[in-house]
């Protein structure tokens, strides 16, 4: 028995459960998505998960050329296709055989005539362009080209990174090729050059404006930006460990000088809250507490190595250190 995981809803796969536990049937499915997601805990603790991974365009050129034979017989005519075309159409299946047989069908039924099957290169071109590889934006493969995309940028690699945007564009994810780009322009980027977050915003909404094919231009602009820029994590890491705190419940009362109120109450002596205004004092800056006091000492951010934050580092150790 071959079943396909996505015709059983939960009821039917515990049913399907008991069946197995009791060696009635042997159960063989075969699922597109990720079964550690998407198949039923129970069922999938008592199998064993094969991975079939995709196949190299060389052994599916093999698939392709026994299937060229295969149609040749079907149909009494001989057909004429170059290994340059039949190479195109292995490449282009992405690892998918059947994917292969279908656009070599769609080649041979333009290309038949009442006396031959010629199937010229600019055809099988024209099919290939019209059959552009897609994905499933909600299985592994969206999350995997994502993923490249924007490590490939902190990588500080425009090469791979263009080429991963066009993977997304290429399948017509335009909103993931963008978002992507706005949290690694502020993730990975920062405050080692805090002015590209308005200049990759600005290519979003150009390319979002224009749409599709055109917004791969000001979007490869923004990548290849982003990837040969310095980079810093800094802030990215102070809000991480500030949020921990908070989750945590670690922190306290705000700062009494602090606070939005002149009054402890109307009965109650009046009493002010001290609080000193920076632009008051040299340089606007002066020395009071501003975190809670279970936390005062507490460091989130750390000044990065590029030459950007040493600058603000090198300014405010100045400022600070003035008597």
């Amino acid at each position: 028995m071959c079943i396909r995981d996505r015709y059983f809803n939960k009821k039917q796969q515990q049913i399907l459960l008991s069946y197995i536990e009791t060696g009635d049937i042997t159960l063989i499915a075969a699922t597109t998505e990720n079964p550690y997601f998407y198949v039923y805990n129970a069922i999938l603790s008592r199998s064993t998960v094969f991975e079939f991974k995709a196949l190299s365009a060389e052994d599916i050129k093999t698939a392709v050329v026994r299937a060229i034979g295969v149609l040749g017989e079907e149909k009494g005519k001989a057909i004429n296709i170059s290994d340059n075309a039949i190479m195109k159409i292995s490449r282009a299946a992405a690892g998918d055989v059947r994917r292969a047989l279908n656009m070599l069908e769609l080649c041979v039924l333009t290309s038949e005539t009442a006396t031959d099957i010629t199937v010229k290169d600019e055809t099988a071109e024209e099919i290939l362009a019209a059959n552009a590889v897609r994905y499933d934006r909600e299985g592994d493969e969206h999350y995997d080209i994502i993923s490249a995309y924007q490590k490939s940028m902190r990588g500080s690699d425009p090469d791979a990174a263009v080429y991963y945007l066009g993977r997304l564009l290429a399948a017509g994810d335009l909103p993931s090729a963008c978002r992507r780009l706005l949290v690694c322009a502020c993730e990975d980027v920062g405050l080692a050059y805090p002015q590209i977050i308005p200049i990759v915003k600005a290519a979003v909404d150009t390319a979002r404006e224009v749409g599709l094919p055109e917004a791969r231009i000001p979007l490869a602009d923004a990548v290849i930006l982003v990837a040969t820029a310095p980079k810093s994590n800094s802030a990215y890491n102070a809000i991480n460990e500030a949020m921990t705190d908070i989750e945590m419940g670690i922190g306290g009362d705000i700062p009494r000088q602090l606070q939005n109120k002149h009054f402890d109450g109307e009965d109650a002596v009046v009493r002010g809250q001290h609080y000193k205004y920076p632009h008051d004092y040299p340089n606007h800056y002066v020395n009071q507490q501003y975190l809670p006091d279970e936390i005062k000492n507490k460091q989130y951010y750390r000044f990065g190595t590029n030459k950007t934050e040493q600058k603000c580092k090198e300014y405010w150790t100045a400022v600070k250190n003035i008597k």
